[in-house]
């Protein structure tokens, strides 16, 4: 299959910059997901290892050889679109088949391996029907099998699953995964979603402003962020991030003061903990505050605790309940504590 390798790439229209030093190596048969925002570059670096767009600097190599001056068509790659793309006036037979024919591949062979791509992704009793008369989640099957029957080099998804509602996306992960699995394809994932990287990705790829903040596994990305934006962009709820004052392993904001801490740094940072690192109640209490919102939501309760002018997020018990604006404390995991740097955001080891 595919090794890919992006070296020094960069992207810009005048002065406006889309990409900036992007340099990722990406193994045979690695299943890598671009994360970030709307706008952080993640589908222009796609489009790039795809040929789609030509980067403005930088090297992209497949297996070593450079693609840079290689036509898309001619790269061997398959890619799977947030909008399907399938032909309306197709069935989903024509539509798996289509890539067979544009590629010449023997009309003797093109039955058994339409067949076997529908059959990967559970569409052999829909193999007559039109788009149409698909469902959202049998759509995206088929534009899958349409990318599998073509035996590419690499996949390339581009928020395949942005259309679909959230259970479909949660049985699409999984056949997804499955299927990579299975083929042993190269592939490389494109999304906004935080829960589609940390349950699909050997590694994630995060992307801001056009860089990339950190490449991790979805643990090391989740246990050990980088930066800020990192440490915020990734956790349902996200990390807490208060700004104080540490001095002599003591931390203290309006309403916040935590002892012990293992630093030997002194003066303004940043203090990161999670949600699930927290504990209500107790003694000797870290943080105090106001109730501002509880949500129960069947298996646990979030609790927002209002500290001056900072929501710090809680996760409780599915059985917690409190009114608004009561007074509440809680007490933070002192091994789970993360320092960062007041002005750049970045980690403090």
């Amino acid at each position: 299959m595919a090794r890919i390798e992006l070296s020094r790439i960069q992207k810009r229209w005048g002065a406006f910059w889309g990409v900036r030093d992007v340099n990722v190596e990406i193994a045979d048969e690695e299943f890598v997901v671009l994360l970030g925002p709307s706008g952080c570059g993640k589908t222009t670096t796609m489009r790039m290892i795809a040929g789609l767009e030509e980067p403005s600097e930088g090297e992209i190599r497949m297996n070593g050889e450079l693609m840079n001056d290689i036509d898309a068509r001619d790269r061997d790659v398959a890619m799977v679109f947030q909008g399907y793309a399938l032909y309306p006036n197709m069935t989903v037979y024509e539509n798996i088949r289509f890539p067979l024919r544009m590629r010449g591949v023997p009309a003797a062979d093109q039955n058994a391996q339409v067949l076997n791509a529908a059959a990967l992704v559970e569409l052999t009793d829909y193999l007559d029907r039109k788009p149409s008369a698909l469902s959202g989640g049998q759509r995206q099957r088929a534009a899958l099998a349409r990318a599998i029957v073509r035996k590419p080099q690499a996949f390339l998804m581009d928020e395949p699953l942005s259309n679909l509602d959230a259970k479909l996306r949660q049985a699409m992960r999984v056949q997804i995964k499955h299927i990579q699995r299975e083929l042993k394809i190269t592939t490389v994932y494109v999304t906004h979603d935080q829960i589609e990287a940390m349950t699909l990705a050997d590694r994630i790829v995060i992307m801001e402003g056009g860089a990339i903040q950190q490449i991790g596994t979805p643990d090391e990305i989740y246990n050990d962020p980088s930066n800020t934006f990192v440490a915020g962009f990734i956790g349902s709820p996200p990390m807490n991030l208060v700004n104080g004052a540490l001095e002599r392993g003591i931390f203290v904001a309006q309403g916040i003061r935590v002892e012990d801490i293992d630093s030997t740094h002194s003066g303004q940072v940043i203090l990161g903990f999670r949600p699930e690192d927290c504990s209500i109640g107790g003694s000797a209490p870290q943080v105090t505050g106001e109730v501002f919102g509880v949500e129960p939501t069947g298996d646990i309760t979030y609790l927002s605790l209002r500290t001056g002018d900072v929501l710090i997020e809680v996760k409780a018990d599915r059985d917690y309940r409190a009114e608004l604006g009561a007074a509440e404390s809680v007490r933070i995991d002192s091994k789970r504590l993360f320092l960062f740097d007041a002005t750049s955001g970045e980690r403090l080891n």
